[in-house]
């Protein structure tokens, strides 16, 4: 959905609502577009619509000019095909003069004039954790990429994409290929040579391994998407060094290292936890990632393997190259109902190229702190993100710090007594915010993420047991940032 900001001149504004259906079958598609207050449940204003998609991708646009009171708005829609697929997406909007939020403990200022962001202790690194190559459906060159490729038909490969994305100025890259891809086909290939499909999974952790060795700034991390969008879910494995599929040949040749059955997310997380792979939740919807029959189900497993969810990204098949890709998704709905579910992820923000703009779609960017001085490395990465020490961000300038009690953001602390949650957000382009946030839910209670303060700080006393906060902020100009997450174990004194 794509929602501006800003009302243009005349007080209007074009809201378009772009529906790709998961397969090639016809479905009727029914979508609720919804104004609501900045933080509460009160309806403004909704619109409904309905439409069949025949496997094709629709567009439904409409102009939308404001009659309500001045402030910040939140626009959702959802949108639920017949089969029982769903999604849900929110944009901010502005209505009328901007007006700073109350209680900024701090005014919006430049960054330091130096070679890496630093913040409380911390480096800050900033990259792309989901793109594809020429190994699966990505690396299209951008004078004839309208989509994905054809698997392995892209004329870039991995070591092109981490060369572009070092010289546009990100300090790492994941190439995520699609784990069903390497015998070159969407489909299952009969005639698929299983030796030559591992080869070119291993050969692109060669490629990672020989970047990283050479006198590169970019940390190249070479990966797989696992899964698929049809009753499934994508799930990016940031370090399996073996290819996991189902797919086998006529002569019934595993095309994998090891054989994990399609969309048995519980066998995954299964595996991951017990091999200390980690993955990240991509583009996330309710239907997916089913386990013992229920969508987004926890287990003990995967939330020891997973880190991250990805909250929103830019367009897959952008040829954009001066990050304003205009066409972005939102996914914090879905993020909020896992981390109910008792999941412990941070928030992530990536750009899923198909492209040969490896990073250069958009200006968001998954940020990763490291203790200052760390160098950036495979280990001290990984290390970050299973601390959770992430954010995620639409503006590649601007920092955002949560904590707890002095705790930094992705900390599972043990608290008796009050909490002081406080956000710290610093801009390197002069924007201010619009809006801040500050988020509750419970793990495990799979209900729904409250806001609990409009302001920068606030102190509470929990009631006794498991919490997990978070912070948004919204800019001037409605590019948001997300703290991870953080865990208070409340008891009573």
């Amino acid at each position: 959905m794509q929602v501006p900001f800003q009302s243009d001149s005349a007080g209007q504004r074009r809201v378009v609502m772009r529906f790709s259906p998961p397969d090639n079958h016809r479905h009727l598609l029914r979508w609720r577009l919804e104004l609501l207050p900045r933080h509460d449940e009160t309806l403004v204003r909704s619109w409904l619509g309905e439409r069949m998609l025949d496997g094709e991708a629709a567009e439904v646009s409409m102009i939308w000019r404001a009659a309500v009171p001045d402030g910040v708005y939140r626009m959702r829609l959802r949108a639920r095909l017949d089969d029982g697929a769903e999604v849900e997406q929110e944009w901010p909007v502005a209505v009328g003069a901007h007006r700073p939020p109350p209680a900024m403990l701090a005014p919006a200022q430049p960054l330091p004039d130096t070679d890496r962001r630093q913040t409380a202790g911390y480096d800050v690194y900033l990259g792309n954790l989901h793109s594809q190559t020429n190994h699966s459906d990505g690396g299209g060159a951008l004078d004839q990429c309208d989509g994905a490729q054809a698997p392995q038909s892209g004329a870039y490969g991995p070591a092109d994409a981490y060369a572009y994305a070092g010289q546009h100025g990100l300090d790492f890259l994941m190439t995520s290929e699609h784990n069903h891809m390497y015998d070159g086909s969407d489909g299952t290939r009969a005639d698929a040579n299983a030796n030559t499909a591992l080869a070119l999974f291993h050969d692109g952790l060669r490629l990672a391994e020989q970047w990283n060795a050479g006198a590169n700034q970019l940390l190249a991390i070479y990966g797989q998407e696992w899964g698929t969008i049809s009753k499934g879910g994508h799930i990016n494995i940031l370090n399996a060094g073996a290819l996991l599929g189902w797919e086998r040949n006529a002569t019934g040749d595993l095309l994998a290292d090891e054989e994990t059955p399609k969309n048995d997310y519980a066998s995954l997380y299964t595996l991951m936890a017990g091999r200390g792979w980690f993955g990240q939740f991509n583009h996330p919807q309710k239907d997916q990632f089913v386990a013992d029959g229920k969508p987004l189900a926890w287990s003990a497993d995967g939330d020891a393997s997973m880190l991250l969810c990805e909250v929103m990204n830019s367009s897959a098949y952008s040829t954009n190259t001066s990050e304003t890709e205009t066409r972005r998704s939102n996914f914090e709905a879905t993020c909020n109902a896992l981390l109910e579910a008792g999941y412990h992820l941070a928030f992530s923000s990536n750009q899923d190229n198909h492209c040969a703009n490896w990073g250069a779609a958009y200006s968001n960017r998954t940020a990763v702190l490291l203790p200052r001085n760390t160098a950036l490395t495979r280990n001290s990465l990984m290390e970050a993100l299973q601390s959770r020490r992430v954010y995620a961000t639409m503006d590649k300038q601007a920092q955002l710090i949560f904590t707890a009690n002095g705790h930094m953001m992705g900390a599972r602390i043990t608290n008796a007594g009050k909490v002081t949650l406080r956000l710290r957000y610093t801009s390197g382009s002069g924007r201010e915010p619009a809006a801040v946030a500050i988020f509750h839910g419970v793990p495990g209670r799979n209900g729904k993420v409250a806001t609990l303060a409009i302001t920068q700080q606030r102190t509470i006393t929990p009631l006794p047991g498991e919490h997990f906060y978070y912070a948004r902020v919204t800019q001037d100009d409605g590019k948001m940032l997300w703290s991870a997450p953080i865990w208070v174990t409340q008891k009573t004194r």
